[in-house]
C-alpha cells in the first residue's frame, strides 16, 4: 500500500505536465494552421486529402517528439514551458524550408492532394522534431 501511495505522489506533478503539453500541442495546431496558406482541417475533413493529412501529422509528430523531450529534460514546469515554445518555434522553421528551400510548390502540390509532397513535409518535420528533442537533452 505505501508503494502505491509513493508512487501516486507524483501524479500532481504527471497532471500538470500533461496539461500543459496538451495545451502546447493545441498551440502548435493553432499557430501551425495560420503559417500555413492552406487550411490543413478543411483539406484533410472536407476534402479528404491524403497529402495535407500525412503533412501535417508529421508536424505534430515532430512536435511532440521534441516536447516529450522538454517534459523529460525540463527542471520546472515554466523551463518545459519555454523549450515547448522553442520547439514549436523549431517545427514552424522546418515548414519554412520545405516551402522556400526544398520544394518550393509544397502548397500547391498539397492542395493537389499530391502524396509524395505530403510524405516530405511530413518526414521532414519528424526529423527536425528528432534532431530538436536530441537537442533538449542538456
Amino acid at each position: 500500500m505505501e508503494a502505491i501511495q509513493a508512487s501516486l505522489l507524483g501524479l500532481i506533478d504527471f497532471s500538470s505536465y500533461f496539461a500543459v503539453s496538451i495545451i502546447l500541442l493545441l498551440a502548435f495546431k493553432f499557430v501551425y494552421t495560420l503559417i500555413t496558406p492552406q487550411d490543413e482541417w478543411k483539406l484533410v475533413k472536407e476534402e479528404q486529402n491524403t497529402a495535407a493529412a500525412i503533412g501535417f501529422m508529421g508536424a505534430v509528430i515532430g512536435f511532440s517528439l521534441a516536447l516529450a523531450s522538454a517534459a523529460s529534460n525540463s527542471e520546472s514546469l515554466i523551463d518545459f514551458v519555454v523549450w515547448g515554445i522553442v520547439a514549436l518555434i523549431a517545427q514552424t522553421i522546418a515548414f519554412a524550408i520545405v516551402r522556400f528551400i526544398f520544394m518550393p510548390k509544397i502548397v500547391q502540390r498539397i492542395n493537389d492532394n499530391e502524396v509524395s509532397a505530403g510524405i516530405v513535409l511530413g518526414g521532414t518535420s519528424i526529423a527536425v522534431g528528432l534532431l530538436n528533442a536530441a537537442c533538449m537533452t542538456y
